[in-house]
């Protein structure tokens, strides 16, 4: 039993953030109702790495049911209206203005069942200038600032993964889950709009409250941070890359002690506070570069936890195919099971199974023949 197991769904959605949304309340036991065009979801073309399918889509669409339909026929725009009457949760991220022309804008479905629960989600909000502009994942990295801090010194840089998308569909899904709650109280749903922008406006925080408090964003820093030092990557004597992270003067005297074996060293000039240690950053991180190089990874790890100093390798993504922390599932698709990272959050008790990633319009036609006339209250009405 899920904790949204007799919750209904119904998705009109695409690529990444409204199907990283439903995906989790699939994964909670909603039934989710994914609308796609004839030719499918276009992320399910993104590539073919997932045993032969997307690995966008393998991972966003475990455990939904797709039924084409075009919202533009109105025969297939009443059979939506038709599952609407009975649904809990409506989640589309069409291009702007394109749901609600068809029909199905939120100010309309809310009016006409007041306990559904709508959610838009936009590339930059339904109001000013950006409302109409098309959004995808890189250009909110870049309209939003994320890439201007993020990278090499050199140049601004991608995050690589899709961040504002998925920073979207986490917010979104708490949204729902926040709503679905409140109706439980009042018995109204409610009308709920986010965008790929104020997702990852949301994330930014930090360096926007950092700007306008010192008239300076935070600088690009690679693998090293912009305001605390030691916190970075050095090289080992096997080419393996360390990084350290030290958030205290404890820290520090004890790395010094373990680690550098310089016991002295924050008494000497350019070392004594992270302020002073940040101001003398090529100094502090050369002194330390010079230790690390001499050292294998074994010594390395030994000196670190002699140390209690944090520390992590900068691994491939073949690393973490093998890591000992990484949590797995195994989701059915009609090519076979895909093995794919576990949901983050595990739950006591018997372990989750994950329904099938659907084929394109796979359950079209039973739920056609499930919603093929309107329940008895709505045809009265």
């Amino acid at each position: 039993m899920g904790a949204l197991d007799g919750l209904l769904v119904l998705a009109l959605e695409q690529a990444v953030a409204a199907p990283y949304c439903s995906s989790r309340l699939a994964d909670a036991g909603a039934r989710v109702i994914k609308i796609e065009r004839p030719e499918g979801d276009f992320a399910r073309f993104y590539d073919k790495a997932a045993g032969g399918l997307s690995s966008y889509f393998v991972w966003l669409n475990r455990g939904k049911e797709s039924l084409v339909a075009d919202i533009k026929n109105p025969d297939d725009a009443a059979l939506l209206h038709r599952i609407l009457a009975t649904a809990d949760v409506f989640i589309q991220n069409l291009a702007p203005g394109a749901a609600a022309r068809a029909g199905f804008g939120s100010v309309a479905l809310r009016a006409k069942y007041p306990r559904l629960i709508t959610v838009d989600i936009s590339g930059y909000g339904d109001a000013g200038d950006y409302a109409e502009m098309k959004a995808y994942d890189l250009l909110v990295q870049a309209e939003s600032g994320l890439a201007a801090i993020t990278g090499h010194p050199a140049g601004p840089g991608r995050v690589g993964v899709s961040a504002c998308d998925i920073a979207c569909g986490m917010a979104s899904h708490a949204a729902v889950l926040e709503a679905l709650i409140a109706r439980g109280h009042t018995g109204e749903g409610r009308a709920l709009s986010t965008s790929l922008f104020a997702g990852m406006a949301d994330w930014m925080a930090v360096p926007l409250l950092y700007y306008e408090g010192t008239g300076k964003a935070p600088a690009r820093a690679g693998l090293a941070h912009p305001s605390i030092c030691p916190y970075g990557a050095f090289t080992l004597a096997d080419s393996a890359l360390v990084l350290i992270a030290i958030q205290n003067e404890r820290e520090w005297a004890g790395f010094c002690t373990h680690v550098l074996q310089e016991s002295d060293l924050p008494a000497r000039d350019g070392f004594a506070s992270n302020v002073v240690r940040v101001a003398n950053r090529p100094a502090v991180d050369a002194h330390i570069a010079a230790v690390f190089a001499g050292l294998s990874r074994e010594q390395a790890v030994a000196r670190l936890r002699a140390a209690g100093t944090a520390y992590g390798f900068v691994n491939e993504v073949a690393d973490l195919a093998q890591h000992p922390a990484l949590r797995r599932m195994d989701v059915p698709t009609q090519t076979g099971v895909v093995s794919l990272p576990a949901p983050p959050v595990g739950f006591a008790g018997a372990p989750a199974e994950f329904r099938e990633v659907p084929a394109i319009g796979a359950q079209s036609a039973a739920i056609r023949a499930e919603f093929a006339a309107l329940p008895a209250a709505q045809a009265a009405d």
